[in-house]
């Protein structure tokens, strides 16, 4: 898998669609603007963005927004022969990794459903094998008119993906359905797509997030610092290869990936049966989850009021089951060790005692590894004495080398 590093201060990212060829077309509606934050992110994201306008798009947004993006030519019409692209839509398509139409409109997503080859996008799309992402954007009214739901149901069936459209404001001053997604949605669908190809495809792989709740009454709760973080770059790292994933999170801070089947939870109890329930189809479960290891013996129905002597509270706790042992057999069972002292002897611990075939140890009292970070430092430690101490990285890119491992267990 082809990947890019960003450096931004302290931060790192990592993007699936480094080197790809994407065809961006633009048509004609005033979502035209975010055309061209997409374009944007794209290039950021290393990929080589060639951008085909439809006369519509034109009266919205001039070409030389998006050659100031991409710094690529702009195609706009296939007959100009002033354009080193106009007659080239054959050559784009055929190099062509993946084509995002966005914003599609109403008419445009009729052409396309129909075989339509009457402009250079149309053209384009009709001579690719790529896969082929459209974004709707248009009134309420012409999205629920029989003839675009029965368009979009042909494209659907024909393997076209489609994101949204959303529910919201719309320019006609309504407020309905006919919004174009947001542009972490699209570039989502993007991922999602160009995964399709990765090596995970046809694998199940079931990821646990986050830091578990205990409750102590209806306002307190026992947890834990565990953002989620580490368990969402897993869980994307694995969509991005084109894994069928079921995130079970108990964050609630984190925005949800796409493309990702969601089970959310809070206490140790319903993360069991989210995890389990979901492992029965499961190649492979990586519990990244901090799962809270005591709950409270008594749950008060009311708030616990504080003692007016301040004679302090006690609680007394009970130990919660490690249901990590209750995983079916022929699931690869992968999982954490979120350590602040004895790294590697409390890692090869764990990962004899409950069975797995690989476990990452991480030190949680470092300022660039531990909790609401964005970056881990982990060792990577296996059945067969493996030891695999990895610098410094994103959680996304050790989500990457986690699955590196489990791939290879898979094959």
């Amino acid at each position: 898998m082809v990947v890019q590093i960003f450096l931004q201060k302290e931060k790192i990212m990592i993007s699936p669609l480094e080197g790809k060829n994407i065809i961006l077309g633009v048509t004609g509606s005033i979502a035209c603007y975010k055309a061209a934050n997409i374009a944007s992110r794209l290039s950021q994201e290393g990929a080589s963005v060639d951008v085909i306008l439809t006369k519509g798009a034109s009266e919205f947004i001039t070409p030389l927004t998006f050659k100031s993006l991409t710094h690529r030519a702009v195609v706009t019409d296939m007959y100009d022969q002033q354009s080193e692209l106009a007659v080239e839509h054959v050559a784009l398509a055929r190099r062509a990794d993946v084509i995002l139409v966005a914003p599609a409109t109403a008419n445009f997503l009729a052409k396309i459903a129909h075989g339509l080859a009457d402009d250079a996008l149309s053209a384009t799309i009709l001579a690719a094998t790529a896969d082929l992402v459209v974004a709707p954007a248009m009134d309420g009214n012409m999205y629920y008119n029989q003839a675009t739901q029965s368009n979009m149901e042909l494209l659907s069936d024909r393997g076209v993906k489609i994101v949204g459209p959303e529910s919201g404001h719309l320019a006609s001053g309504l407020s309905a359905i006919g919004r174009m997604s947001d542009i972490d949605k699209i570039i989502d669908s993007l991922y999602v797509v160009i995964g399709r190809k990765g090596d995970l495809v046809g694998k199940t792989l079931v990821v646990s997030a986050g830091g578990t709740q205990e409750p102590i009454d209806p306002v307190r709760v026992i947890t834990n610092r565990s953002s989620g973080k580490m368990g969402y770059a897993i869980a994307k790292a694995a969509r991005d290869r084109g894994a069928t994933v079921i995130l079970v999170t108990a964050a609630n801070s984190l925005p949800d990936p796409g493309g990702v089947e969601i089970k959310r939870v809070t206490t140790v109890s319903d993360m069991r049966e989210a995890v389990l329930s979901s492992c029965g189809s499961a190649d492979a479960l990586v519990m990244a989850a901090a799962v809270s290891d005591y709950r409270p013996a008594r749950i008060e129905n009311q708030k616990i009021k504080k003692d007016s002597e301040d004679k302090g509270l006690t609680l007394e706790l009970v130990k919660n089951n490690d249901f990590f042992l209750e995983v079916p057999e022929g699931v690869l069972r992968i999982g954490f060790a979120a350590e602040s002292e004895n790294l590697l002897a409390n890692a090869k611990d764990k990962l004899k005692q409950k069975g797995m075939v690989l476990i990452a140890a991480n030190d949680i009292t470092a300022e660039d590894s531990g909790f609401n970070v964005d970056t881990n430092r982990v060792t990577l430690l296996d059945t067969n004495g493996n030891v695999d101490e990895l610098p410094l990285l994103s959680k996304y890119e050790v989500g990457h080398r986690i699955l590196d491992r489990v791939a290879s267990f898979l094959i």
